[in-house]
């Protein structure tokens, strides 16, 4: 990190990213249910986040009713 570095411009930044992540996941994973695609009454959730140029590799798994 540089000099010049702005902690709260940052911290927005990554805040506003993680909400559109969250809000659009959201969509798509109602959608796909109430397409029917989904048999079982669970579904096996995986997000994966990736920075480019970088070795992040952070992966969250979760499993939900429904």
């Amino acid at each position: 990190m540089t000099a010049e570095f702005d902690e709260d411009r940052f911290n927005m930044a990554i805040r506003k990213f993680l909400k559109h992540v969250g809000v659009t996941s959201q969509r798509e994973i109602e959608n796909l249910v109430r397409s029917g695609a989904v048999e079982g009454g669970k579904l096996k959730l995986r997000m994966t986040l990736s920075a480019e140029g970088t070795a992040l590799k952070h992966v969250v798994e979760e499993t939900i009713a429904l």
